[in-house]
Formats: structure tokens, C-alpha cells, sequence
């Protein structure tokens, strides 16, 4: 196969979350010659398959083969990988079967590396990814087989190919909160407590605030405000509590506890309980390591470009690596359609992709 037939290929086979589709085993056909190592755990299909070429650096690409459901409302048959109006359509062509593709024939064409060449692939990135990479990860760990570095095929670029990379990624920290009233009859509002009436005065300081300034690679981190709720949907009962949820992506400056004293101030006086889960934590590499410095040369030897180093965006397996102390980055195609219907990218796009792995293996040293 050449990489445009290897895509179409992933994109006709459906893996929605957590199936793979039989790809896993797939990939290990690909890649003859290669160890493989299975990590599946419940339903959850994970691949970890290397060679070791040299005795230098391992080199790892990471991604998922798994796709969120297509929906209804498409053009062409989402899984068909359909070519038109200068696109390929289908579930998972941006995200990320196009990266899946250009490492896997990056790699199954490499003849000479300074080191060890891998990929870590799982079938449960778009769900929960409590049994996917990060389990991979823990027995990596536990042979002594963690990579030295990383490079997540997540789709990056914004406007055109090769304009950006990922070096981090903000963490997600949910909150929860139960404001506590007394119900009481609307035509006497003193003989109760409106928790309605209690969070509006403060909610106008809390709700879109940034809790911190941000830096050079960071947004700041806001207060965003995801649901409020209360009542019995009639107009003369006044609520007897509030349920509000709320979500902060955190850099690094912002922590719960400081989520924590953002809400303990603006609520003070009032009786409430509050839940904070974190979901991911954020993490930034080092623009200055060998690793920012090798796929910025290769992306601009392919492209002509230097990409922007980017944190922007939400969470991805890239998280779980850096959390093992694996310096890491994410680099693929444009993202303006991931998730949606009528998900597509370019040949060309793919193409380009390819040849930026290739390179990066080649120049590697």
C-alpha cells in the first residue's frame, strides 16, 4: 500500500470506541519483523510494537485508532473514505486515522535509525481512556520500555498545514457545586431562602473570570460556568437548592487549590458544598529540547514552514505521557472538522504528514 491507500483503508474500517476494528491486529501485520507487545484490558484493545534499530534514543509515535460515532446528516457514507470536492471524507480522517497512517508508513519504511522506533496505539482515546494508553504506559514502565520521547499525531495545525505543533496541553479541573436554600412560597419571599437570589450577586464575579494571567505558551485559566440549576419548574415555589457545575482548563499557574479560594471568596456566607475532579493535568515540553528542535526542522523542510508552538485546545493522550516523564509533542493535520459530520482532510494534507515522520526518522541523530 502507499500512505494514501493505508488511509483509506483505516478510514473504511470502523472503530468506534472502544472496537478497533481489528486494526491492532492489523498494524501488527504491517509492521513485519516488529516485537509486539499487547496490553488489552476489558474491551479495550492496546498495541505497543517496536524494533530497536541502534542503541541510541526511542522514538515513539502514539495515537488512537478509535473514532467518536459518525451521526446522521453526512454527504458520503462515513466509512467509505469517499473522495470529493478535493477532500477524502469519513469518520476519522482528521481525527486522527490521517496520523495513524503517516507514522505507520513512516515507520514501516525506515531501514536505518539511531536507536528504537515504536508505536503505541488504543482503541479508547475518544472514551473514558481509563484502560488505554496510560495502562500501555504503566507496563512500559514496569519492563524498563518507556520511550525517551514521543511525538501524538493529533490533528494541530489551524489554518494551513505546518503551522503549528503542540507542546502542551491545559489540564481540566470540574466543579460542583450545591448551593443550599429553604423552599418556601414566591408570594413570601422572607419566610424563605432563595439560592437563586444568593448566587446572582457573586456569580456576575465568578462566571468567564480568568483566574490567573496566563504566559508566553498558556491562555489563562478561566471559570467557566457549564449548568445551573434549581426549582420545580413552577412560578410559585422558590427553590430549596442550586446545582451548579462548572469546568476551569488550568495551566500550569492554576491549581484546584487556587479554584478552591477562587470559590471559598465569592461564596463566603453562604451554605454550600463544593466537589472538584480532575480529569487531566496540564504539562508543557521544553521548546528548547531535541525533540521541539527536530520536528520544527522537519516540518520545515516539508513545508517551508516554522510551526507555532501551541497549548491550545483541549486534552489527548499526550498527557499521560508527559505524567511518565516522556518529553512530548503532538503534530498532524488541520483541525476545523474533527467530531463533526462530513469530517474530511486532503490528500495532500496526508501526504505532507508522511513526509514530515519520514524526515524527522531520517534526521534524527
Amino acid at each position: 500500500m502507499d500512505i494514501i491507500e493505508l488511509f483509506k483503508y483505516l478510514v473504511s474500517t470502523k472503530s468506534e470506541t472502544p472496537d478497533d476494528g481489528g486494526l491492532l491486529d492489523f498494524v501488527t501485520s504491517y509492521l513485519e519483523g516488529f516485537e509486539v507487545l499487547r496490553v488489552d484490558r476489558e474491551d479495550v484493545k492496546n498495541l505497543f510494537i517496536y524494533k530497536k534499530f541502534g542503541e541510541g534514543e526511542h522514538l515513539c509515535f502514539a495515537g488512537h485508532v478509535d473514532v467518536v460515532p459518525a451521526g446522521d446528516g453526512w454527504k458520503h457514507n462515513p466509512y467509505e473514505a469517499v473522495e470529493a470536492d478535493g477532500y477524502i471524507y469519513g469518520r476519522g480522517t482528521q481525527d486522527m486515522k490521517s496520523g495513524v497512517a503517516a507514522f505507520l508508513q513512516a515507520v514501516r519504511e525506515a531501514k536505518h535509525f539511531h536507536g528504537t522506533l515504536s508505536l503505541l496505539l488504543t482503541s479508547d482515546e475518544e472514551g473514558e481512556a481509563v484502560n488505554g494508553t496510560i495502562k500501555v504506559l504503566e507496563v512500559l514502565k514496569e519492563k524498563d520500555m518507556l520511550p525517551d520521547v514521543a511525538v501524538v499525531a493529533e490533528p494541530t495545525c489551524e489554518e494551513i498545514f505546518g503551522d503549528a505543533i503542540k507542546v502542551g496541553r491545559r489540564g481540566s479541573i470540574n466543579g460542583y457545586i450545591t448551593l443550599k436554600g429553604k423552599q418556601g412560597h414566591a408570594a413570601y419571599p422572607e419566610k424563605a431562602i432563595n439560592p437563586i437570589h444568593q448566587i446572582a450577586t457573586p456569580l456576575a464575579y465568578m462566571a468567564g473570570v480568568d483566574l490567573d494571567d496566563g504566559d508566553e505558551h498558556f491562555a489563562p485559566s478561566k471559570f467557566v460556568v457549564t449548568d445551573i440549576r434549581a426549582g420545580m419548574q413552577v412560578t410559585n415555589v422558590t427553590p430549596n437548592e442550586l446545582k451548579m457545575m462548572f469546568n476551569v482548563r488550568n495551566n500550569t499557574k492554576t491549581t484546584q487549590k487556587e479554584v478552591r479560594d477562587f470559590v471559598t471568596k465569592h461564596l463566603d456566607g453562604l451554605d454550600y458544598d463544593l466537589r472538584l475532579t480532575q480529569g487531566s493535568y496540564p504539562f508543557k515540553t521544553d521548546t528548547d529540547t531535541k525533540l521541539v528542535r527536530t520536528i520544527d526542522k522537519a516540518i520545515e523542510k516539508v513545508t517551508g514552514m516554522k510551526p507555532k508552538h501551541s497549548t491550545a485546545g483541549g486534552t489527548s493522550d499526550a498527557r499521560f505521557l508527559a505524567a511518565f516523564g516522556v518529553d512530548v509533542i503532538e503534530f498532524g493535520v488541520k483541525n476545523d472538522t474533527i467530531h463533526s459530520v462530513n469530517e474530511r482532510t486532503t490528500k495532500e494534507e496526508v501526504e505532507s504528514l508522511y513526509k514530515v515522520f519520514k524526515t524527522l526518522i531520517a534526521i534524527w541523530s
